[in-house]
């Protein structure tokens, strides 16, 4: 269920603010337990080498050094009774979980058609999407809406995803599931209808649903079209979700060209409340110091 591998290699970063001693890093010290001002969250195997590869024991681990969210794309692969202890673990630490991901095609044109089938397989991931929800008290389910086709007027394309999100959106919303829309750089993601964060601010206009909304990732919209903070105000009343990653190589905050600090700053300032899932790899590699490394990272671009 997993929409791409994480880079497990890049340059060091040259910032010399994402170091710390591993020592200031433990779960014992009383900066890194302190809750951040945002709701970032790691995934669920983040942490493997402190606790191992356990979602919960993940958790755990990713409370104690103040994180209040975590976010999972392959939730919905996951064994019922897994999710089941995802859920409870979350609960009892206050703990929010982001978007997972339902539906995505990365070949075939589909909900730019109007073919029944390509809807119809749409709802039947939202049915899905709902059983999980309900046993992980998940708020997000993420959808791409998948290629665009080359003999289809793009206007066309347009209208059909507003029409088959309308009708996602009827399932979802009874349900209380919001459906988020992801819009994918063209680089990393060739051939994608949905690329630009104007492009889904129109279609969830147009949707007019509650139960259908953007996350915004900031990789993405770095390499695509920039000016990261102006259209986050743009379509401030679209946005329910946030991606992050640095560019160039998608790693932590700090390790490229995008001002994590002062976007950090920007939400805050606009009561954000919701999760920032840290979809991104580790600059430092594996093992126990580059997981320390992440954390100090996103300690400096919370210090705002």
């Amino acid at each position: 269920m997993d929409r791409r591998t994480f880079m497990k290699t890049a340059a060091v970063a040259t910032s010399t603010w994402i170091f710390a001693r591993p020592s200031n890093l433990t779960a014992q010290s009383g900066e890194m337990n302190r809750a951040f001002k945002l709701k970032y969250a790691p995934t669920l195997n983040a942490f493997s080498a402190h606790v191992g590869d356990d979602p919960v024991e993940n958790i755990k681990f990713a409370a104690d050094q103040g994180f209040s969210a975590v976010f999972d794309n392959g939730l919905m692969g996951r064994p019922k009774d897994q999710q089941e202890q995802i859920a409870k673990a979350l609960a009892d630490r206050g703990m929010t979980l982001g978007p997972f991901v339902m539906y995505t095609e990365w070949q075939t044109p589909t909900l730019v058609t109007g073919r029944p089938d390509a809807r119809a397989a749409l709802l039947k991931a939202v049915e899905r999407a709902i059983d999980v929800a309900k046993r992980t008290s998940a708020k997000w389910a993420l959808v791409v809406p998948g290629p665009y086709d080359r003999a289809l007027e793009w206007d066309y394309q347009t209208a059909n995803v507003i029409s088959n999100l309308r009708s996602a959106a009827e399932l979802a919303a009874k349900a209380g599931l919001i459906l988020v829309i992801e819009p994918l750089n063209p680089h990393d993601h060739p051939g994608q209808f949905l690329q630009r964060i104007p492009q889904a601010y129109q279609i969830c206009k147009a949707v007019d649903s509650p139960a259908v909304k953007i996350v915004n990732d900031l990789y993405h919209q770095q390499i695509t079209e920039g000016n990261l903070i102006g259209n986050i105000d743009r379509a401030w009343d679209q946005i329910a979700a946030f991606h992050v990653g640095d560019n160039p190589g998608r790693m932590e905050p700090g390790t490229g060209e995008i001002n994590y600090r002062n976007i950090f700053r920007h939400l805050h300032s606009k009561g954000y409340q919701g999760v920032i899932c840290m979809e991104h790899g580790n600059s430092k590699g594996s093992g126990k110091q580059a997981e320390q490394s992440l954390i100090a990272a996103y300690r400096a671009a919370d210090n705002f």
